[in-house]
């Protein structure tokens, strides 16, 4: 199976399936490559709609250049550099990870925060740090993480050098799963409301008092689900007798 970056003829082949409405994991298959290799390189560079392969050839040879150009400055700035990691196979993950999170309904500036924040084995970053690693304006990242935090995705605190700090622990997962189910719980209650105006036994109002018991069911399972699983969210690897994970 071929390795390493895409090349522009590989690229070529993509737009062409893409053109012709091929699914990324036939593209993938006649490439031999893996479907999240097709997945992201069209998320990230304008989608199936607007995917062109010359476009996207500059671009990937432009990040190249930044990352050869860059000099991050301690672990922070580089987790791949900690722990072993191979720093291509953790860009590409990130990268994986990002296109994930964009194909769930993220912007993709806000999915790329989010997955800087996830990577890192604090769970939290400066501004500063953020724009380091993703060599984005400092008004790009302030505006991603107004949206995250309105979305209880992320929260902010103070270090102990009195700096900001952009988290993304474990119970936010928690909560933002509650959050989701409160917001379902209301368009269940305004479902409901519709049945008055639109007069009881009708079939509108039939199928909106369908549609708010369904999504009272759900509401109230996933918020009971996350209450039971909220410990998962802090098991620690268990330890051998040597003390190795």
């Amino acid at each position: 199976m071929p390795g390493g970056r895409l090349t522009q003829q590989e690229r070529q082949q993509i737009a062409l399936g893409v053109a012709d409405g091929l699914a990324y994991a036939e593209i993938a298959r006649r490439l031999e490559r893996p479907t999240s290799t097709i997945t992201r390189e069209v998320m990230r560079n304008g989608g199936p709609t607007a995917y062109r392969a010359d476009l996207a050839h500059r671009a990937s040879e432009r990040r190249a250049h930044r990352r050869r150009q860059a000099t991050p400055r301690g672990t922070q700035a580089a987790p791949e550099a900690a722990h072993g990691r191979d720093p291509e196979a953790v860009r590409e993950y990130e990268e994986t990870f990002t296109t994930v999170l964009m194909q769930t309904g993220a912007p993709k500036m806000m999915a790329r925060v989010l997955t800087c924040l996830y990577t890192s084995d604090t769970g939290s970053l400066t501004a500063a740090e953020l724009v380091q690693r993703l060599q984005v304006s400092p008004a790009s990242i302030s505006k991603a993480i107004s949206f995250l935090e309105s979305q209880d995705l992320v929260r902010r605190e103070r270090d102990d050098s009195r700096r900001e700090r952009y988290v993304a622990d474990n119970d936010v997962w928690y909560q933002s799963m509650v959050a989701s189910a409160r917001g379902t719980t209301q368009l269940a209650e305004t479902a409901r409301q519709g049945v008055g105006v639109l007069g009881s036994g009708t079939p509108a109002a039939v199928r909106l008092e369908n549609i708010a018991r369904f999504l009272d069911f759900v509401s109230e399972s996933i918020i009971r689900a996350a209450d039971q699983a909220r410990d998962v969210l802090y098991t620690q690897p268990e330890q051998a007798p040597d003390g190795t994970d």
